[in-house]
């Protein structure tokens, strides 16, 4: 797991915290994040939907391609099913 790419900003309701207590915090969130932000797991709550073919794309394969792509077509958006 690559930590260095990722930003948090993490706000603590207990005031006095021990530095350990905050990392430890920190990494659980971001190991959450980790396992949530996989594409096996990304894939089931979206769809594509494509405006300039008045389509919409639920599978597997579309999705991945899609999001792998990294390019950005007029008037595909992806959306989330929740």
């Amino acid at each position: 797991m690559n930590k260095s790419n990722r930003d948090l900003l993490v706000l603590f309701k207990q005031e006095l915290m021990t530095p350990q207590a905050i990392e430890h915090e920190v990494d659980w969130l971001h190991e959450l994040l980790f396992r949530v932000e996989r594409l096996d797991n990304f894939v089931p709550a979206h769809e594509i939907m494509d405006l300039n073919k008045y389509k919409i794309f639920n599978g597997d394969f579309h999705i991945k391609k899609y999001v792998r792509a990294r390019t950005e077509q007029p008037f595909v958006f992806l959306s989330n099913l929740n």
